[in-house]
């Protein structure tokens, strides 16, 4: 297991006393395509379904069920019960395999049937937004849909990672 991430980008954030995820935001340029972005470090997408980034200290919504984390790094504060709680170490570079996706995109599927799910990476580009889009095309959506719908209520910078989004396309 890696003791930090090879490929962790340099966050620009401003983390006030509340720590609430929602509000706080932070900003950078994505490692893959090289692209701009100022996000709050969680949205919501649709349903059930919330995306995001991670920094230590930051305290979990209580709505909140369900966390899939891709960045073990760091991870939020919890002060509730969760249903459950996954932690994944995955990468945002386009080495990374994909031998994975499919089962942590089942699991945050049925999630999102069951409760708030919130799928989190580093920045809430690139990790998230592959496993987010699978499991919502899982759900029904075409690559197509679910890449704009990240895209619209995330970022333009999701799936920055061209190999992340060309696999998407591909299924």
């Amino acid at each position: 297991m890696s003791k930090e991430d090879p490929t962790k980008i340099v966050l620009q954030t401003n983390v006030k006393a509340d720590r609430d995820p929602t509000i706080q935001r932070m900003s950078g340029v994505t490692r893959e395509g090289n692209k701009s972005f100022d996000v709050p470090f969680m949205s919501h997408i649709e349903g059930n379904l919330y995306q995001g980034g991670c920094q230590n200290g930051l305290i979990l919504p209580l709505y909140v069920k369900h966390v899939i984390s891709l960045y073990k790094w760091e991870q939020y504060t919890i002060k509730s019960d969760l249903k459950s709680y996954m932690v994944v170490e995955m990468f945002d570079s386009q080495d990374q395999g994909f031998e994975q996706v499919e089962a942590i995109a089942d699991w945050v599927a049925l999630c999102m049937k069951d409760g708030p799910t919130l799928v989190h990476c580093q920045a809430g580009l690139n990790r998230s937004s592959l496993i987010a889009a699978r499991a919502m095309m899982k759900l029904g959506k075409t690559a197509d849909e679910a890449i704009s719908l990240l895209r619209s209520r995330r970022s333009d910078a999701c799936l920055a990672n061209e190999s992340f989004e060309r696999y998407l396309r591909s299924l």
